[in-house]
């Protein structure tokens, strides 16, 4: 096989095409909750407590010269994103309904057993 039909075959299999629409979306996705944790979650929760300890902006943060506050945004965004992926996934996981197993047949020695009855009665 040639290098580029092994290519071919590679680049067009179902997982490398899924994997690639994951990452696709899940930077969509980072954009969304970075939004949510800059836009919303900041001014409405972390603005109020950063104003009573007395620091404006989550960047200035810092104790005996370590500046704590970008890495306190980044735990913060982690977080939110960690809920909402469970979030979503508690979700799909109810709305997908288990494989129905469909219930195991008669083994080899009950249909043996079965097949001696049936010849014994006729017998």
């Amino acid at each position: 096989m040639g290098l580029v039909q092994e290519f071919k075959a590679f680049a067009f299999k179902g997982n490398v095409v899924d994997l690639a629409v994951a990452v696709i979306i899940g930077a969509a996705f980072g954009k969304i909750v970075s939004s949510l944790v800059d836009d919303v979650i900041t001014p409405l929760l972390l603005n109020p407590a950063l104003k009573a300890a007395g620091a404006e902006d989550i960047s200035k943060l810092a104790w005996n010269g370590v500046t704590y506050g970008n890495f306190l945004s980044a735990v913060i965004s982690f977080l939110c994103i960690a809920m909402v992926l469970f979030l979503i996934i508690k979700a799909a996981n109810k709305v997908q309904k288990p494989a129905e197993v469909a219930p195991a047949g008669p083994t080899q020695e009950e249909l043996l057993t079965e097949i001696r009855d049936l010849l014994s009665k006729k017998a």
